[in-house]
């Protein structure tokens, strides 16, 4: 598995976003959909990694720097047909790294709470995120939940 930054320009990398926030949508009720389009991706304080295996693009993720040591997991999708493999957790500790270089110390996220999000919340759970409270413009809900990680 190769891990790079992804090119926004790539097809591939625009489908799997797509499918992203499409699912995201499907998923949540409404209101409680925050998956960024690529356009809301295309933006100096986001990078988007993306995770290859046999030259074929199977899951990405995102950082988006906050403020004062802050960023958050954004964008975190696995491709349906490549589940299982360890990409997300491959992605979600690149960004971390990119996290830890910059001086950011404390990541946070936003994700679902339903049966359909237990998967996501394991692989956090696993890497040391807990839930806990709302930052930025979230609120916590019984639809969503933030959750939390302090870098050293």
């Amino acid at each position: 598995m190769h891990v790079k930054i992804a090119d926004l320009d790539d097809p591939e990398v625009r489908k799997l976003i797509a499918l992203h926030q499409q699912d995201a949508l499907a998923s949540s009720p409404p209101g409680y959909s925050f998956a960024l389009d690529i356009t809301g991706l295309q933006t100096p304080s986001i990078t988007v990694l993306g995770a290859w295996e046999n030259g074929v693009l199977i899951a990405i993720g995102a950082i988006k720097r906050l403020w004062d040591g802050q960023a958050e997991i954004k964008s975190m999708r696995t491709h349906p047909d490549h589940l299982r493999k360890g990409a997300a957790r491959v992605i979600l500790d690149g960004l971390a790294t990119i996290a830890r270089n910059e001086g950011i110390k404390r990541l946070s996220l936003e994700t679902g709470t339903g049966e359909k999000y237990a998967p996501a919340q394991a692989l956090y759970r696993d890497s040391g995120f807990s839930p806990g409270q709302a930052f930025a413009d979230y609120s916590n809900g019984p639809h969503n939940q933030c959750w939390h990680k302090t870098l050293d």
